[in-house]
């Protein structure tokens, strides 16, 4: 049962400003609040290097005069944005709401809280187990190689930390588009049984886009993606059974 009337187009339109407005004034004050945690942040990052076995200190170097300020800009965006996403889910939230039904709109914020908890599980994952393991082989490649690498650019190592955090939290959402869908009735625990090879042929693929190229990372995300895929069979085989009248 929706709790408002139908709106015209222009009254959409006005939803849709206020919350584009809302969103972009939530990440302006979260990039603002990220701003003195910048330093904090990238000794977060450089630490995974230290469990690699290299010396940040010695290892990462700045070779362009504008270096630090973009490394910083990059670290006060994407740490704002994680600051500033439950305002701007709410923002979103207010615009779409109001043409959703009760039952989807509890789906929706069951969804969101398991959303929030799983990227924070993959990005975990990402920082304490699969970096440090990416950055060892890396580094052994390039010895086998006889590739000297006495330093790296410090951009370019923050970039591909970021890129692994995200990949992993994003590809940990997985379980929550197809669980909400579930529970809207528009996906059953049979049709994800009988689709199992073809989702787990395409999670592969989708990893060997997500991480560096190389086979171990790649059964790092893809492996928990799997199994993932597989909770979400049971859940909602449950949760038909539950229903079931």
């Amino acid at each position: 049962m929706r709790n408002r009337e139908p709106q015209s187009f222009l009254e959409h339109l006005e939803d849709l400003r206020r919350a584009v407005i809302g969103s972009a004034a939530a990440l302006a004050a979260g990039m603002a609040a990220a701003l003195p945690l910048a330093p904090w942040m990238l000794e977060l990052l450089r630490g995974r290097l230290a469990a690699a076995g290299e010396n940040p200190d010695t290892f990462l170097r700045v070779l362009q005069v504008a270096g630090g300020f973009s490394i910083a800009m990059r670290l006060v965006f994407w740490g704002g944005l994680l600051l500033a996403m439950p305002f701007i889910v709410l923002a979103v939230g207010g615009f779409v709401f109001p043409g959703l039904t009760r039952r989807e709109r509890k789906t929706v914020v069951r969804a969101g809280g398991a959303a929030v908890l799983l990227f924070a599980a993959g990005a975990a994952m990402g920082y304490f187990v699969t970096l440090p393991v990416a950055l060892r082989l890396m580094f052994r490649i390039n010895r086998w190689l006889g590739v000297t690498c006495e330093f790296v650019e410090l951009a370019d190592y923050v970039a591909f930390v970021l890129k692994l955090l995200i990949s992993f939290g994003l590809a940990f959402e997985l379980p929550v588009v197809i669980v909400a869908l579930g529970f809207m009735g528009i996906l059953s625990s049979a049709q994800l049984r009988a689709r199992r090879r073809h989702v787990i042929v395409g999670l592969t693929i989708a990893s060997m886009l997500l991480t560096p190229p190389d086979p171990l990372t790649l059964l790092l995300m893809a492996v928990p993606l799997a199994a993932l895929y597989e909770s979400c069979i049971w859940i909602l085989w449950w949760k038909e059974k539950a229903w079931k009248p």
